[in-house]
């Protein structure tokens, strides 16, 4: 049976509909908005595997370019691995649905979801989102939401419900929210120095269709009628529970309590789990515990019957812990208060070959950070369901193994790594200054060198110093700051600058990004089943209070962008030609320009309104291709003398290149000063030769003196004595057939 649920979004409708689709999943859902259509369907096993210690859910999103009429590029012409922006809006979909699932479930998830059709208006990302939710809600999955998701843009100081790609342009936001019914899950986005009052305001706008979007999946939920798996906790787990409890809960209470660093702590609670074990291998067979098939009552068989569940259980002991000595006690782990920012040291022009460099260290979390300066040639294109594209700012976070002191594999980057370099990106593309004003390309790159929270705001605050170092005019400073949550019923504690730890133990990782003036790159992410707008204002109140005192400490170190680039820089050189002239600069199949380029060393690019970039690391070569490319474009100018060069020689004259691709003609009578007998007696091919433009004829040909530049030429009396002898000669025969072989 087909159903169908509709609701009115922004002026456009949208559908969910369910039934007509994919109908061996657990749950399928066609999401239709304008034109946009995407199908989200979602698959689990039934029973966990065994030894599986987490949720392992599995979210792919993907653009099929069919969707929008066009043919994939490549050799192979099909959709091979995700794009940059596949693997973002699968984190979008990812990151509000994953805490609506029960803390005992398992079970291995599936949920994909693929844009069938594409208007080229409606991003599918969001249609994602809200069709996975959909999708879990129908199914038989123990899925606590539904959740929504949406954008919100500003245009011309107006706030717009899932603004169109071409809205977006202009809009001085972009939001995208995700929450329930009655909270708030997920929030990213960036902004031109919007003001917290001013974000708050979008979410809670944005808010309003998620509550209507919640309610139609409900409605869509209530028609389908399918029953939730039942997933209970095993009573096992707090009767091991409470042994750990008595045997490490004072020892975690205690190491706690010493502000140490990571390493130290790491290796104290290894200790603590030690002995820990050591006194349940003791009790563990008075605890009655079911007895696993093949593992007989015995104490060193039921710990490793129940190996993950002591682990497990050990770790809410920490989980405890930590969160009663911050809510009770208002100390955090390295006994800092819950608005204390760790130390932080700045350090610009530290690798000398770059052309801007930064390290940034704030307590254990560590960004060594580089910028690149590059040509047009050096932009990223960027090919999907919309028109092909460029890039000209990229920005690169690596987060190699030994920063958290572990071995570990390299591979092809990670989600991780592309969503906390996006996330810096957004939060630092809007202080660049634009491309008429300073048309490089730009690359950052971001190496994690030590990492114990907010890596992806060190590499913000990196990422400021290293373009201001390299002398690029930014705006204004960028910093960012990572905020936490405690949260115990009326309890609550916002943390400022988070530990890993605090990331992990808590409710909540906040980044929010932004200039002394306003937010400019944001992201949060919950362990809840959402926050309050209260607690969601407090976050960032707090947040702009640490963001300023980065931007104090980052200004001591460099207020200003540096007024010169890296020596190593290329030297960019614009200047706006005729656009008729663009096919003369370039040349038949591209010989002209190539030339250029082989002469000078210089890296050309001509865009098709005339503007030419040139780009060189010696001011020589630029200052040469500048020269030439001028006289190329140059209107010749009768009287002007112009030094040439032979390039064929007849008997009436010799031709003379005067300007690049421009030819004319010294007749014979105009080599010298006395009589000339034959051409060659002067001059012969690749002579250089100054001449003086005497006339451009109607035809566009161009008449030449080398005469006129000799001491005692009388331009007067030879105009006189040019006319006497052709009227005695008659017409010409190169003048009968319309030039002969003068070419223009």
């Amino acid at each position: 049976m087909v159903i169908t649920k509709k609701i009115d979004i922004g002026g456009r409708i949208m559908s969910l509909e369910t039934g007509r689709f994919a109908k061996q999943a657990d749950g399928a859902v066609m999401v239709t908005y304008g034109e946009t259509m995407v199908l989200a369907t979602v698959v689990a096993n039934k029973e966990p595997k065994e030894g599986q210690d987490f949720f392992p859910m599995q979210v792919e999103y993907r653009e099929k370019t069919s969707a929008a009429g066009k043919i994939p590029g490549g050799f192979f012409k099909r959709e091979a691995r995700p794009t940059e922006k596949e693997v973002l809006s699968s984190r979008l979909i990812d990151r509000p649905i994953r805490p609506m699932f029960p803390e005992t479930y398992r079970c291995e998830t599936q949920i994909m979801l693929s844009v069938y059709s594409s208007d080229i208006e409606n991003d599918g990302d969001l249609l994602g989102a809200i069709g996975a939710s959909a999708a879990l809600s129908i199914s038989d999955i123990p899925f606590e939401g539904p959740t929504a998701e949406v954008r919100v843009g500003r245009v011309d100081g107006q706030l717009v419900i899932n603004p169109t790609f071409p809205q977006l342009v202009t809009s001085d936001m972009n939001v995208t929210v995700a929450g329930t019914l009655t909270s708030i899950v997920m929030v990213e986005g960036e902004s031109k120095e919007i003001s917290e009052h001013e974000m708050l305001e979008a979410i809670k706008f944005a808010h309003g269709y998620i509550r209507q979007i919640c309610e139609l999946q409900v409605e869509l939920q209530k028609a389908c009628g399918v029953p939730k798996r039942i997933v209970t906790e095993n009573p096992a787990k707090k009767a091991l529970f409470d042994v750990i409890a008595g045997i490490a809960r004072n020892d975690i209470r205690a190491i706690f309590s010493k502000p140490v660093k990571k390493e130290v702590l790491s290796q104290g609670i290894d200790a603590i789990r030690d002995k820990a074990m050591e006194g349940l291998k003791a009790t563990i067979t008075t605890l009655n515990l079911p007895v696993k098939e093949g593992h007989p009552n015995a104490a060193a068989n039921l710990m490793e019957a129940y190996k993950l569940m002591i682990k497990d259980a050990f770790h809410d002991v920490e989980y405890e812990e930590m969160r009663r000595m911050i809510l009770t006690d208002g100390k955090r782990l390295d006994g800092r208060s819950v608005t204390d920012i760790r130390p932080i040291a700045c350090e610009i022009a530290v690798l000398p070959r770059t052309h801007g460099s930064a390290l940034f260290t704030r307590g254990e979390t560590q960004s060594l950070t580089t910028a690149t300066l590059g040509t047009k040639d050096d932009e990223q294109r960027i090919d999907g369901l919309l028109a092909e594209s460029t890039k000209r700012f990229m920005l690169h976070y690596n987060f190699p193994p030994f920063s958290v002191g572990e071995v570990g594999r390299l591979g092809s980057t990670g989600r991780r790594e592309i969503g906390h370099g996006a996330l810096a990106e957004r939060s630092l593309i809007n202080m660049l200054p634009i491309e008429a004003d300073f048309p490089y390309t730009i690359r950052i790159v971001s190496d994690i060198l030590e990492s114990n929270g907010s890596s992806s705001m060190a590499t913000v605050c990196a990422g400021s110093l290293a373009l201001m170092d390299a002398g690029v005019p930014v705006k204004k400073a960028v910093a960012g700051i990572a905020m936490g949550l405690i949260k115990e019923g009326d309890k609550i504690a916002v943390l400022s600058d988070i530990l890993g730890n605090e990331d992990h133990l808590g409710d909540m990782d906040f980044k929010v990004a932004g200039t002394k003036d306003g937010i400019t790159g944001f992201q949060m992410d919950i362990k809840i089943q959402g926050i309050s707008f209260d607690i969601f204002e407090k976050a960032l109140a707090q947040a702009k209070v640490g963001r300023e005192h980065i931007l104090g400490i980052m200004d001591k170190t460099l207020a200003q962008p540096k007024p010169d680039l890296s020596p190593y820089a290329p030297r960019l050189t614009t200047i706006k030609i005729p656009t008729d002239m663009i096919g003369a600069v370039i040349g038949p199949g591209g010989k002209m320009i190539r030339q250029i380029v082989k002469d000078t060393g210089a890296e050309i690019n001509i865009e098709d309104d005339g503007t030419v970039t040139i780009a060189s690391i010696s001011a020589e070569g630029s200052a040469k291709a500048l020269a030439i490319i001028s006289k190329i474009v140059e209107i010749p100018e009768v009287g002007k003398l112009y030094p040439g060069k032979v390039t064929r020689t007849m008997d009436f004259g010799a031709f003379v290149e005067f300007l690049p691709g421009k030819e004319g003609l010294v007749h014979i009578s105009h080599l010298a000063t006395n009589r000339v007998n034959k051409v060659t007696d002067v001059v012969n091919v690749g002579d250089p030769l100054d001449v003086i433009l005497l006339k451009k004829d109607e035809e566009g040909r161009y008449n030449l003196s080398h005469k006129a530049t000799m001491p005692g030429y009388d331009a007067a009396a030879e105009a006189a004595k040019d006319e006497e002898r052709r009227r005695e000669r008659g017409p010409r025969r190169d003048d009968r057939r319309g030039g002969g072989d003068r070419r223009r």
